[in-house]
């Protein structure tokens, strides 16, 4: 079954794409949820007309999405958490705290566009993670867990 997308849903795709997925899925979840609709052959020359028309302002967004990736590749981030024995965390750093971290050096980015390798990261030292800031510009950051001095 080929739906249009309403909103981006998460390891399906963003809005406006043309995906399959199996009719029970998409009859008894995208649709009635309403992040999907039918892709009828008059709802798809509808999305490629609105498609070329949003193309000339996404490119200003993309430019945009752009000049923040080039800044956040430059910092050099420190999340300072507490340790035990070792250089094991009591507890972990997850997206929420990358995102704060983040914010603290001038750029708001949602959690929910941080992706860390692993889920979180549980001992102290770098580790490294994805930013998608549009569609098209994904940032791979690197940053550095270290311990809470006492």
């Amino acid at each position: 079954m080929e739906v249009i997308l309403k909103e981006d849903v998460q390891n399906l795709g963003f809005k406006d794409d043309l995906v399959n997925v199996k009719n029970g899925y998409g009859r008894n979840f995208l649709i009635p949820q309403g992040l999907a609709s039918m892709a009828t052959p008059s709802a798809k020359k509808v999305l490629a007309e609105n498609l070329k028309q949003r193309a000339h302002k996404e490119k200003k967004v993309i430019d945009g999405a752009n000049k923040i990736a080039e800044a956040l590749k430059t910092l050099e981030i420190k999340i300072a958490a507490k340790t035990g024995a070792g250089d094991k965390l009591f507890g972990s750093v997850g997206t929420a705290d990358l995102s704060d971290a983040i914010g603290k050096e001038g750029h708001d980015i949602d959690k929910k566009y941080i992706t860390i390798a692993g889920g979180t990261v549980k001992r102290t030292g770098t580790a490294n993670a994805k930013v998608r800031l549009h569609r098209d510009v994904v940032v791979d950051l690197s940053f550095e867990v270290v311990a809470e001095k006492k």
